[in-house]
């Protein structure tokens, strides 16, 4: 049989220089070599691997009775065929076929093959759109050498309502995750200890715990009802490694119940949680990257990209909102609330990203929220005004926050990275995941002209609604 390959998370990049802002005195030293830390304990991304492995193809055979209300078997097969297990963790092998040209004009990057493009002029079909309501399973998953202590609806507890909710929020109500979870413990044919459950996990034996927990959970779960898969693992099982949680892709889906299984969410979270930590996985399962920094030596620091700016970055940012950009790509910004500004100063109001929705109203439209500079065949400067409002309300600064997209560059590779407005200062110790680009943003008063490019950004003022007059200058 060929061999094929399973991948998992990537992580690498470098960030490039920014010049400092003219007449800014030096506040502080840069720091390379710090680990953010959450409750005293340090929380570094996984980085993604290359495994190797062969898998025979496998049939799933059910039996027993229908014992849980949250199954109807009337919609089952008879069969689960459990194909070709090649994984793929948080992004994809192929960029997968357009589905609609974008009506977004000349600023919309080209959808490129990289894992998890930026590009935005077509949709990635391999991946469900998170414009409508989506239903996502939770299968609570216990082991033979580990009787639950705790509940699942405890454990459900953990993520919901907050993860709906952070979505609700970041896409204006056009979007709902409705959870189904469990309501008992779907028992897994192994201890927990036999598949050396872990960050850096063997393929096979990863192979071999999707393959019991869908065969286990296959009697119990009418797949085709679901749009997401949770797979959530007792925390308390001694074999249970909460670093190994993450998304795995399969080049060849799984299939149960007439439908195929593209994905799997594997959590193996403790209880409770880190914070955000499932609305960080399903980002990946809506295309979305990764936007941390993966150190090439191993040390320093994992924020240097984005710093607390976007969930896909950091899941511990005081202001993990989606960036404008990728609310734009995942359809929640209407093509009049992105604003392609060509050659020539022009003046626009930017209504703050996390603020929600009006009140709709006979003949209005939304405000700007996002302003795109197209600077090359797949980069582009970004600009969006960020405070304290929805998802950011923990934010410590307010402003314009400005940032180069690259729709060619991978996940985990530096797709975004904000470009620093005051790269002399750093703001937040203490709370932001990196001090260093927690006071990025442009304020009031202030011009700021985009190192390496030809791009000026002028903040003259809030209006009384907590809109910012900006004034862009490009070419």
């Amino acid at each position: 049989m060929a061999r094929s390959l399973v991948t998992f998370r990537e992580r690498s990049g470098c960030r490039p220089s920014v010049r400092p802002s003219p007449g800014r005195a030096r506040q502080t030293g840069r720091s390379s070599t710090k680990h953010h830390k959450v409750g005293g304990v340090s929380r570094i991304p996984h980085p993604e691997v290359d495994v190797p492995r062969q898998l025979p193809p496998r049939g799933l055979t059910r039996g027993g009775r229908n014992p849980r209300p949250w199954r109807d078997p009337r919609l089952r097969s008879t069969a689960a065929l459990l194909t070709s297990l090649t994984a793929l963790a948080a992004t994809s092998l192929v960029a997968g076929p357009a589905v609609a040209e974008s009506a977004a004009g000349p600023c919309a990057l080209r959808r490129t093959t990289a894992h998890h493009s930026e590009g935005l002029d077509t949709w990635n079909s391999a991946y469900p759109r998170p414009a409508r309501t989506l239903n996502a399973v939770m299968v609570f998953l216990s082991f033979p050498d580990s009787p639950p202590t705790i509940t699942p609806d405890e454990l459900a507890a953990d993520h919901f309502p907050a993860t709906s909710q952070f979505f609700e929020r970041a896409s204006y109500g056009k979007f709902e995750l409705r959870p189904h979870p469990g309501r008992e413990w779907v028992r897994m044919p192994r201890d927990s200890t036999s598949y050396a459950i872990k960050r850096d996990w063997n393929a096979q034996r990863r192979a071999a715990y999707l393959r019991d927990a869908l065969a286990a959970a296959d009697p119990h779960v009418d797949f085709s009802r679901y749009d997401i898969v949770y797979f959530v693992a007792d925390p308390n099982a001694p074999g249970v490694d909460s670093d190994a949680t993450k998304v795995v892709n399969f080049d060849r889906p799984m299939r149960a119940d007439g439908t195929d299984i593209r994905r799997v969410v594997t959590v193996f979270e403790r209880h409770p949680p880190d914070r955000n930590v499932l609305a960080h996985e399903t980002g990946h399962v809506f295309d979305l990257p990764d936007l941390y920094h993966r150190p090439t030596d191993g040390k320093g620091d994992w924020d240097t990209h984005v710093g607390d700016w976007d969930l896909m970055g950091s899941q511990f940012g005081l202001a993990p909102d989606l960036f404008g950009w990728h609310k734009w790509k995942l359809g929640w910004l209407e093509p009049h609330q992105v604003r392609c500004v060509a050659a020539g100063p022009e003046r626009l109001t930017l209504e703050p990203l996390g603020a929600p929705a009006a009140p709709a109203a006979r003949g209005a439209i939304g405000g700007t929220r996002l302003a795109v500079i197209r600077t090359g065949r797949d980069t582009a400067i970004a600009l969006e005004a960020r405070g304290a409002a929805g998802n950011d309300h923990a934010t410590c600064t307010e402003g314009v926050l400005v940032y180069e997209v690259r729709g060619g560059t991978a996940s985990g590779s530096g797709p975004i990275e904000v470009v620093d407005a005051h790269p002399e200062s750093e703001s937040c110790w203490g709370d932001s995941v990196y001090p260093q680009l927690a006071d990025a943003p442009v304020r009031v008063g202030e011009t700021f002209t985009v190192p390496g490019e030809d791009v000026r950004v002028e903040v003259e003022a809030r209006t009384a609604s907590g809109a910012w007059t900006v004034t862009v200058a490009a070419g």
